[in-house]
């Protein structure tokens, strides 16, 4: 299976869908929270700026939506 990191903050509605869409599918997933020094530091090297962000893989999805989520986690 693929590494999956969600890159998010607390106060944001489309991280907290993007999470509890990982919890419910059961995929193992590490939390970076953005506002913190490192994972502010372990964020700006994706090279995006806003959140949610996840990387799948060496892949990244801008935003979260399930069909471009499962696209690239479910690909071989």
């Amino acid at each position: 299976m693929k590494r999956v990191v969600l890159y998010s903050m607390s106060q944001c509605p489309h991280c907290a869908t993007a999470k509890n869409y990982l919890q419910q599918q059961n995929i193992k997933f590490r939390l970076v929270n953005v506002k913190t020094a490192t994972g502010q530091k372990e964020f700006s090297k994706s090279g995006y700026r806003a959140v949610p962000v996840l990387k799948i893989g060496e892949q990244f999805i801008n935003g979260f939506s399930v069909k471009a989520f499962n696209k690239l986690y479910l690909s071989k």
